[in-house]
C-alpha cells in the first residue's frame, strides 16, 4: 500500500481515543477504548502487519481531496475522476445521551457512478495477536485475545486471511454504511438510518461545542481548527489531554528519535490551561486543572510530580520496543515512555503558573489545593540547584539546564502571587529569597558573554529556543537587551550558530548539545510559534519587531496540512515530522494568534 506522508491525514475521535484516516481513504492508526490503549490499526508504523480499514475508489489516478464539514471534526475524503466523484464522511459518534465508541464510515456516490473497495484488516494489539475472521447476517466479526470486534454493514463481503474485503458500485446519490464496533454491545444494530441520525447529532454537537469560542480575530480558521484538535485530544472522563495520539512517527525518517506521545505530560498545563480559557472553553480548563489537582494529591507532603501520566493518572509507562517496521522503515517502534522517570524541574513552574491563570481568569483554587501547591513549592526551593533532563527530555544526561531554572522561578513566583492574591498561609520570607536566588543565578551562569545570548545550560555554549519563552513569563522584559541579544541569536541561521532557518525554529542543535540519540529532526513548531510570541512583544517598542512577527506567523500557517493540523516539527522540505497532530503545537499557535492579534489592534 505503501506509506502516507504524515501530512496527508486527518483525525477523528470522541474524547476518548482517535483514528487517523489518510488522503486515499485509509484508517492507518486506531488504538481503542483510549488513547493508550493498544493499537487495532497501525499501519501508519508498519504497512505490512500493523493493520487499516481503508474504502477508496477503484479508479486509476483519481484526485483526492479531504475537509472537514464546517466547525466539526467530521471527515470528507473525496475522489474525483473522469467517470465521476465520490466521498467518504468518517466520524466517531458524540453528543448522544449514549456513549457509541463505533467508527462510522459512510461512503457515497455524488456524480454519476463509482465503483469502491473496501478492506478491513485489523491486526490486534499492535499486531501481535492473531484473530479469526467469520461472516454475519451484519457484516463480520473478529476475534482476538483483545476481545470481539465487528464490522456492520449492507454491503455483502468476501473473507481473506487478513480480514474481510469488497467491491462494489454506487450510482449517483447512492450511499453505503460501514460501521467499526465492539461486538458485544447491546442494544439496536447500526444501520444506515442510524448512522445518518449519529451524522446530525455529531455535527451539532461540534458546531453547539465551538460556538463558545469568544476568538474573532484575524486567524479564526487557524485557530478554531487548533481548538477542534485539542479537544479530540482530550480524555474525557477524566479532563486529561494527551501530547498527540500516535506514537513514534520519525524525527528524521529512518532515524531513532520515535517516541510513544499518547500520555499527558504536566508541562502542557499551564500553557493548555491559558490556551483554552483564552478561547472560552472554561469546563475544559476546569476539567484539566481537575486532573493536575488529583495528581498533587497522590504526592502528599514530599516530592515531585512525575513527568508524564497515562490519561487515567498512572503510572505504569516502562518502554520497549515493538516488532514493527516503523514509518518508512524508522526505528524503533516504541511503546511507553522512558522520560517518565526523569528528573525534569521544569514541570513544577507550568503547574504552579497554570494554577495561577485558572486562579486569575478561571475559578479560585481550594484550600486544600493550596495545601498541596505549597507542598510543591516547598520542594522545588530544596532542590531547584540539582541537574536534571530539562524540557527537551535529554537522554544524554543531567545538566543545569536553564529552562529548568527558570521554570523554577516561576514556580515560586506564583506561589507568591497566589498566596498573595488570595492570602494563603505561605513560608513568604524564604520564597522571596529563593525567587531573587533563582533570578541573579540564571543572569550569572545562564548569560554567555562569548555568545551574547542566554544558553542551553550552565557552562555550555549553544543556544536553545526554549529561552523565547522568558518574556511570554515575564522573567525578562521582551525590551530588556540581553533578550534582544538573545532573539538575534536565535534568529541567526544554523550556519552563522544560529537555530532560524527561513523563519523556522530548531528546539536546539543536536550536535552541540549531546542529547543521547544519534541523528538529526527537523524545525521544532512550538518553538517558531515561542519566537513569533516573543517578537510580538518586543514589537511594543519596536514596530519593525511586530512586523517580523506577523510575517513569521502567517509563513508558518503555510506549513500546518490542508486541514490546518501540524505535526510535532517540520523537515527542511517542508514536509510533517513528529507525532501527528500535536497539541502543543496547537496550543502554542492559539497563544501566538490571540497576543499577536491584541498587538496589532494596539491592546496589548
Amino acid at each position: 500500500m505503501g506509506y502516507q506522508p504524515i501530512e496527508n491525514y486527518g483525525i477523528i475521535g470522541n474524547m476518548r481515543t482517535t483514528a487517523l484516516v489518510g488522503l486515499n481513504g485509509s484508517i492507518d492508526w486506531f488504538c481503542y477504548p483510549r488513547h493508550d490503549s493498544p493499537s487495532m490499526f497501525a499501519a501508519l508504523v508498519d504497512e505490512q502487519k500493523g493493520g487499516y480499514f481503508k474504502i477508496e475508489s477503484t479508479v486509476d489516478g483519481d484526485n483526492h481531496k479531504q475537509f472537514y464539514l464546517s466547525e466539526t471534526n467530521v471527515l470528507v475524503t473525496r475522489f474525483l475522476c473522469d467517470c465521476g466523484v465520490g466521498e467518504v464522511t468518517d466520524f466517531m459518534p458524540v453528543g448522544t445521551a449514549e456513549l457509541h465508541p463505533w467508527i462510522v464510515r459512510q461512503v457515497k456516490t455524488v456524480r454519476q457512478e463509482i465503483r469502491f473497495r473496501m478492506e478491513c484488516y485489523p491486526a490486534f494489539d499492535y499486531a501481535r495477536q492473531s484473530h479469526k475472521t467469520e461472516l454475519t447476517e451484519q457484516g463480520a466479526v473478529f476475534t482476538s485475545d483483545s476481545g470481539r470486534f465487528e464490522l456492520v454493514t449492507e454491503v455483502p463481503l468476501e473473507v481473506n486471511e487478513k480480514g474481510v474485503w469488497a467491491e462494489f458500485t454506487l450510482s449517483e446519490c447512492e450511499t453505503a454504511t460501514f460501521v467499526f464496533r465492539e461486538s458485544s454491545e447491546q442494544g439496536e444494530t447500526p444501520n444506515p438510518e442510524m448512522a445518518n441520525r449519529l451524522f446530525e447529532t455529531t455535527v451539532t454537537y461540534w458546531r453547539k461545542w465551538l460556538s463558545q469560542s469568544v476568538y474573532k480575530g484575524r486567524w479564526r480558521r487557524y485557530v478554531e481548527r487548533s481548538a477542534l484538535a485539542l479537544k479530540l485530544m482530550t480524555y474525557e472522563p477524566t479532563g486529561a489531554i494527551i501530547a498527540a495520539p500516535t506514537s513514534s512517527l520519525p524525527e528524521q525518517i529512518g532515524g531513532e528519535r520515535n517516541w510513544d506521545y499518547r500520555y499527558t505530560w504536566i508541562r502542557d498545563a499551564a500553557f493548555t490551561v491559558y490556551a483554552l480559557m483564552r478561547l472560552g472553553f472554561t469546563q475544559e480548563a476546569a476539567d484539566f486543572m481537575r486532573w493536575l489537582e488529583a495528581r498533587c494529591q497522590e504526592l502528599g507532603e514530599g516530592g515531585s510530580l512525575q513527568t508524564m501520566y497515562r490519561v487515567d493518572g498512572r503510572l505504569d509507562l516502562d518502554e520497549e520496543q515493538l516488532d514493527l517496521a516503523g514509518y518508512r522503515g524508522s526505528q524503533p517502534v516504541r511503546l511507553g515512555n522512558g522520560a517518565y522517570q526523569q528528573l525534569q524541574l521544569d514541570i513544577c513552574g507550568e503547574l504552579m503558573d497554570s494554577a495561577y491563570l485558572f486562579n486569575k481568569y478561571g475559578t479560585p483554587i481550594s484550600y486544600d489545593f493550596w495545601v498541596h501547591l505549597r507542598y510543591l513549592t516547598n520542594w522545588v526551593c530544596d532542590n531547584w540547584q540539582q541537574a536534571d533532563q530539562g524540557v527537551w527530555e535529554s537522554r544524554g544526561g543531567p545538566k543545569h539546564h536553564v529552562y529548568s531554572r527558570l521554570m523554577c522561578w516561576v514556580t515560586v513566583d506564583r506561589a507568591l502571587r497566589l498566596a498573595e492574591k488570595r492570602s494563603f498561609p505561605a513560608e513568604r520570607q524564604r520564597w522571596y529569597q529563593v525567587r531573587d536566588e533563582i533570578y541573579e543565578e540564571i543572569l550569572e551562569k545562564g548569560w554567555s558573554e562569548d555568545r551574547q545570548s542566554f544558553v542551553q545550560a550552565y557552562g555550555q555554549e549553544d543556544l536553545d529556543a526554549g529561552c523565547l519563552i522568558m518574556p511570554l513569563v515575564f522573567f525578562m522584559s521582551p525590551t530588556d537587551p540581553r533578550m534582544i541579544k538573545t532573539l538575534d541569536a536565535v534568529m541567526a541561521s544554523p550556519q552563522q550558530g544560529g537555530l532560524t532557518s527561513n523563519s523556522l525554529v530548531y528546539r536546539y542543535n543536536p550536535s552541540e548539545s549531546g542529547d543521547g540519540i544519534s541523528g538529526e529532526e527537523g524545525t521544532f513548531n512550538l518553538c517558531t510559534f515561542w519566537l513569533v510570541e516573543a517578537l510580538t512583544r518586543a514589537g511594543a517598542s519596536d514596530p519593525d519587531k511586530l512586523t517580523q512577527a506577523r510575517r513569521i506567523f502567517e509563513e508558518m500557517l503555510t506549513y500546518a496540512n490542508p486541514l490546518g493540523l501540524y505535526a510535532e516539527e517540520t523537515s527542511i522540505s517542508g514536509t510533517a515530522l513528529g507525532n501527528f497532530p500535536q497539541a502543543f503545537t496547537h496550543i502554542a499557535l492559539i497563544s501566538a494568534a490571540w497576543n499577536l492579534d491584541e498587538a496589532l489592534d494596539g491592546k496589548a
